[in-house]
């Protein structure tokens, strides 16, 4: 009896054991997956700033990701170009008449390598060439971050369009309930009612075109992200600084530029590269181990030799010269095209940001305040409103849409700094 008690006892704890698991995990996430649950928490991003975005994205954006793998495996391959040759093992059986079995053998062991200098000379271009690719790779994420970065800028300016949709809509409303009560007692016509209506459609058109838009733009961000869901809350521009200085902002955008940087490396090896063709005709050595048997005796020695290179060069030089006059017409060609594109940068800027100050939106939404009170109290008629609202409403969307482009325009100024 006391066995059973004890039997008893065991399955029981372990049935409420069972049970707490199941329980503890159902609550967790609902299913019973509480490592899945901690998982999706950990991979949504809910942030209001763009650094943060930008954080994540240079650790998580596949691109990037791929792009860099790729320059490491074209950095190993600078490396495996100057390293000494394989060595070389031979073995030779020698028979004869008379002689039952093997008569001889010869064994020799050699290992090529080139002059000393010639090695320093390559490994001082391959330094120069990773340089290059470590630059074209900064290049790259700089880019990248610029388009994340761009599209935090647009899902704000979406958001605030959205605002002006949706205070647009409300007004609406509010008049189409008003002239349907003035229609029902005889202050009102049909026409005025369809005209808020008519209104109304257009607003739904342009709310679910600007919705459709924020949605790609945030899905973009996620996508960027590696798939790892970014929740983007910002709703106002953040600020910008303010170009005080252009030919200071001209010499940062050029001294910092990753495209300058890295076509200025790629001239240096290139014209490393002219000596190492140089050096092409010092003859590779050869020293090696040998050693003869011929019966019962044998001999040993080293093996010396060398490789003159009389045909394996030809050209090389001519080559490594063109090529370096290719990079640094290449460097000369980078360094007027962002000089060309800074200064447009800052030509826009000052465009852009004139046309923004020139639209005073406190005013507009102002005077939108008062032509609805003016149509409410039957001071202007509906017509009226909608022409002058409608005005308003263009101005505040191009305030903002201008907006948008100048910061977007400061965000490229400043890329290098991503």
């Amino acid at each position: 009896m006391k066995r059973y008690t004890i039997i008893t006892a065991i399955l029981l704890s372990a049935f409420l054991c069972n049970e707490t698991v199941s329980a503890a995990s159902t609550a967790a996430d609902g299913t019973g997956r509480d490592f899945n649950a901690a998982d999706s928490a950990t991979t949504v991003l809910r942030t209001a700033s763009i650094e943060d975005v930008l954080t994540a994205i240079s650790e998580n954006n596949p691109e990037l990701a791929a792009l860099a793998q790729n320059t490491e495996a074209q950095a190993f391959q600078l490396k495996s170009e100057n390293i000494l040759e394989d060595p070389s093992i031979e073995y030779s059986s020698f028979y004869s008449s008379g002689v039952t079995g093997q008569s001889g053998s010869e064994l020799v062991v050699s290992q090529g390598f080139d002059f000393p200098t010639v090695y320093a000379a390559r490994h001082k271009r391959n330094e120069l060439s990773r340089a290059a690719l470590s630059d074209n790779l900064e290049n790259e994420r700089r880019r990248i971050l610029l388009d994340a970065k761009n599209l935090c800028l647009d899902i704000i300016m979406y958001r605030q369009i959205g605002e002006l949709l949706s205070m647009q809509s409300g007004i609406a409303g509010d008049l189409l309930a008003l002239y349907e009560k003035r229609l029902a007692t005889g202050d009102a016509s049909a026409l005025e009612v369809n005209k808020i209506k008519m209104e109304l459609m257009s607003v739904a058109t342009d709310v679910a075109a600007n919705n459709a838009a924020l949605d790609a733009a945030c899905r973009n961000l996620s996508a960027m992200n590696g798939g790892q869901e970014i929740i983007f809350e910002a709703d106002g521009f953040p600020i910008a600084e303010e170009v005080t200085d252009r030919e200071k902002a001209v010499q940062e955008y050029l001294a910092e530029d990753a495209s300058i940087l890295a076509a200025a490396n790629a001239a240096e090896a290139a014209r490393k590269e002219v000596s190492v063709s140089k050096q092409g005709w010092i003859p590779k050595l050869e020293v090696g181990y040998r050693r003869n048997t011929a019966i019962r005796d044998a001999e040993h020695g080293f093996l010396v030799g060398c490789s003159i290179p009389i045909f394996s060069n030809h050209k090389k030089v001519a080559q490594a010269k063109a090529q370096s006059t290719s990079a640094q017409s290449n460097l000369n060609y980078a360094r007027l095209q962002a000089e060309t594109e800074v200064r447009s940068i800052l030509n826009e800027m000052e465009q852009t940001e004139s046309a923004v100050s020139a639209y005073n939106e406190p005013l507009m939404r102002e005077t939108l305040q008062l032509l609805r009170q003016a149509v409410e109290g039957g001071e202007i008629s509906l017509i009226d409103y909608f022409v002058e609202a409608s005005g308003i409403y263009s101005g505040l969307t191009a305030c903002i849409t201008l907006q948008n482009s100048w910061q977007k325009l400061a965000a490229r100024l400043y890329k290098n700094r991503l």
